[in-house]
Order: structure tokens, then sequence, then C-alpha cells
């Protein structure tokens, strides 16, 4: 087989046979993919409820330190299920793929998502392959979505936020989004920037098996997460009000922000979680976080109050208020 991706390898013919074959079931190679059927056939556990996601992912480059956009499109696959309370439990792969991509890089693609897979416990079961002329695709996009199973008695919803509820968030932010900008840009720093893209099914699962309380979860991917705050706010028509000297911020994110004049807090995450708990469970959840190898540094940073709906706030380290408003437009393009 040639060395680099051609044209006839999406004609559906031995081509694309052969490029199925030996990249996507050499790297995901499992019982209900091998059978190559149009649809995999999957097994819903008893005493629950299906959770249905999908997702595209383009980003630029398609290599950077922390990942690539193989990772990438696994971990956000899997954490959009895990928002939802579910367990996941399949994946479909659909790679868009352009004229004279390196079947090398492809490999390296295919087996980096097959890895991020196995962390999440789940299995890549169906996918698709097209290709497309030289130009037309920017090397390789990836197209994911997901099924997963939520237990009764589970209930995670943006609108479920009430007054007086905790915000706990499991780390510091950032660090997906500047990662990209560094690699994009030639940008040498002597504290390495890497993504914390990571599939986070493990640690929400932590988090409910420490008991009832939480109300929601959301992952603040693009538009960071001052944009997910604003998202909760609105959905669940609260007021979320968040202390600035409670939010975790690596130095080197920190630094680069301010050399580009961009806000941390608007820059997107991959392997990030804000909760938003009953007050009564915050300090086990909390734990429970922390108990993860995910969730380390898992912090409360705010409270939900029942001010004007929609509003996030900003208690600033000098006691001031920020308006912390939905990001309008597109800070950093290209960036999952």
């Amino acid at each position: 087989m040639s060395n680099v991706v051609l044209l006839a390898h999406g004609s559906g013919g031995r081509l694309s046979h052969d490029l199925v074959t030996r990249v996507f079931g050499a790297a995901y190679g499992n019982p209900i993919l091998a059978r190559m059927d149009d649809a995999a056939t999957l097994p819903m556990p008893p005493g629950s409820r299906l959770a249905f996601t999908t997702d595209g992912f383009v980003v630029r480059p398609l290599f950077f330190p922390g990942g690539d956009i193989g990772r990438l499109a696994v971990c956000g696959t899997v954490n959009d299920l895990a928002m939802s309370g579910a367990q996941p439990l399949a994946l479909s792969a659909a790679l868009v793929i352009e004229e004279g991509f390196a079947i090398a890089d492809l490999e390296r693609i295919a087996a980096s998502m097959a890895l991020a897979a196995r962390e999440a416990g789940v299995e890549i079961v169906t996918g698709d392959t097209k290709v497309v002329e030289r130009g037309h695709a920017d090397g390789c996009f990836v197209t994911t979505a997901g099924v997963g199973a939520i237990a009764d008695g589970v209930d995670i919803s943006g609108a479920n936020a009430r007054p007086g509820d905790v915000v706990l968030l499991n780390g510091p932010v950032g660090d997906h989004g500047m990662a990209i900008m560094s690699r994009r840009e030639g940008l040498r720093f002597e504290a390495p920037l890497a993504s914390d893209a990571a599939p986070l099914n493990g640690l929400v699962k932590a988090m409910l098996e420490a008991g009832p309380g939480i109300r929601c979860l959301r992952d603040p991917t693009r538009g960071g997460l001052a944009t997910t705050l604003n998202e909760l706010a609105g959905q669940s028509q609260v007021t979320i009000i968040v202390e600035e000297a409670r939010i975790p911020v690596r130095p080197a994110v920190r630094g680069l922000c301010e050399l580009l004049g961009l806000d941390p807090l608007y820059v997107a995450n991959e392997g990030k979680l804000v909760a938003i708990v009953a007050p009564e469970a915050a300090e086990r959840v909390l734990a429970a976080m922390q108990a993860h190898a995910l969730g380390r540094d898992s912090v409360a940073i705010g409270r939900v109050e029942a001010g004007r709906a929609g509003r996030v706030a900003l208690r600033t380290t000098l006691g001031a208020h920020r308006v912390l408003d939905m990001m309008a437009g597109e800070l950093l393009p290209r960036i999952c």
C-alpha cells in the first residue's frame, strides 16, 4: 500500500478496504468492529437510559504538546457523554482525509485514538473514511459519535442549579488553548505547555459514587470557563458568583495570556469540568474529586445565588465585582 493517502483510498474498493484494515482495524480491533457490518449492535445495561452525542474536530495543528486530533476527538466525545452522567458504551469515528496525507501520520492518529479509548474504558466500534483532493481538508478532519448509559436516579442538567449550590472545578484552566497557540505560533517557554486533554468519565463515576447532590456538569471547552458558567446560569436562570483567587491558572498559561492579551477564563480546556452541587453534598463530592488522578487540584470556586437570571460575576482579588459575559466571536479558531 502507498505511504500516503490516495483519492482511490476513498473509492470504496480494495484500497479502501486495505486502508480500513491496516490503519483502523489494527488500531481499534474488537469483536464488534471485526464484524464490519454497516451498524454496530450494542447491548444496553438494564435499568439505564441512553445518552448519545456527536462532535467534529478540525484542530490546527494536528499534533500538539499533550495530544493530537485523535486524542482530542475521543476525549471530547467521552466527556460530552460524561457531562450528562453517562458512562460511555461505544464510539464511532469518521475521518475526512486529504489526498497525500502520510499513512504514518494517519496510523499515529489512529493509535492515539485507540489509547484514549482504552483510558476511558470504551471501544471504537464503527466508522467511515472519506478522501478528498489536495487542499480540501487541511490534512485530516475527525467526526466522532458516542453512546452511553445513564443509570436510573441520575438527573444531571445545566438547568438544575439552585441558589446556595456550590461551584466546583477540577483543576487549572487554559492549558489546552495555550498549548495549541504556543505550537501554532512557535513559542517556547521554560515550563512547557501541554494540553490537558483527558477522558473524564472515570472522574465523573467517582463523583456519582460519592452520593446524590450533583446538579450540573459541564466541560469548559471552546469559550472556556467564563462561557460555560454563563451557559449554566442562563439554563438555570440564576446568578453565579466565582472567586478570582480560587480559580487555578498555571503560571505559564497566565504569562502567555498576558503576552497575547487574552483572558485565561475564556481559553479552551479539554480535561476540565465544572460541577454545580447541592451545598450538603459539596464536601464529599470535592473529596471524591481530589482522590481521583484527574481531580487532585479540584477546588470550590464559587456559589449560585438567586440574583439576576443568567448573570455571572467574578469577585476579584481586590474585592470588586466584574461581570463575566459570554464570549462573543472566536477567541482562538481551530482549537478543537
